[in-house]
């Protein structure tokens, strides 16, 4: 009989021995102090970064804190540095490393612990900043017709849209390394999105008052990380740099 399903592996092929460098702490410990634990599993076919820490986490430690939700690159919750390198967990193949894998917490945000961070608490506090929703003069009523948009102007948008506030870009950026109140890639991006928006009806001025100062986009180096890691390939410095003319001409005036 022939079996439905079939392992397609060849049969001298052993998987490769693969070990996970972890760095645990848990901050709500007292006297609790970050170290580098070693994990060893076998590597599977297609096995991604969130499919060996859930693994890992089945198997051998069920303390081992990271997150996740979508498995897909939607939410942006398995975040985490990988050798040194923001990205997600569940979007990195292990083929496409080495057998020796470090992985550490985002830096710039919260601890929660281990690989865990609150990237939602800064995400939440940078919108409240930076006043992203659609500001309108005139109330909004639910029985008028919307008001119609270019197809163009919607997938510009749309575009802008697809951040997952995953904090990659924050993780990887110089200034917010050394400026706190840094708004970042991510920021900059909410405010190009709602500027193209036909709905708000702020000016340039009024986005200038959000900004235009070394927290905002003024603050910016162009050391492209944040364009290198984005994990849905935004066009970030682009938008950084088309706000910084704007927000220049504004500053001149």
């Amino acid at each position: 009989m022939i079996p439905l399903f079939r392992h397609h592996t060849k049969a001298s092929s052993q998987p490769r021995r693969l070990t996970l460098k972890i760095l645990r702490y848990n901050p709500a410990e007292l006297n609790a102090a970050p170290s580098f634990q070693a994990f060893e599993i076998d590597e599977a076919d297609g096995m991604t970064l969130f499919i060996a820490l859930n693994e890992i986490r089945a198997t051998q430690d069920p303390s081992l804190q990271f997150d996740f939700v979508c498995r897909a690159g939607i939410c942006g919750s398995c975040a985490m540095l990988v050798d040194g390198r923001p990205a997600l967990a569940c979007r990195t193949l292990t083929r496409d490393l080495s057998a020796q894998i470090t992985l550490a917490p985002l830096p710039f945000f919260e601890l929660i612990g281990d690989l865990s961070v609150n990237t939602g608490k800064w995400m939440r506090g940078t919108s409240e900043r930076l006043q992203t929703w659609i500001h309108a003069v005139e109330p909004v009523s639910a029985d008028i017709l919307e008001t119609p948009m270019a197809p163009e102007l919607a997938e510009a948008i749309y575009e802008l849209d697809r951040c997952i506030e995953c904090g990659c870009c924050i993780a990887a950026c110089g200034t917010a390394q050394m400026r706190p109140d840094f708004v970042g890639a991510v920021g900059l991006n909410k405010i190009a999105r709602f500027r193209l928006d036909p709905r708000d009806q702020r000016s340039d001025d009024d986005f200038y008052e959000l900004i235009g100062d070394d927290s905002g986009v003024f603050g910016c180096m162009s050391l492209l990380g944040c364009h290198d890691v984005c994990p849905k390939q935004l066009s970030l410095q682009t938008q950084i740099a088309f706000l910084r003319r704007k927000m220049a001409r504004l500053g001149l005036n």
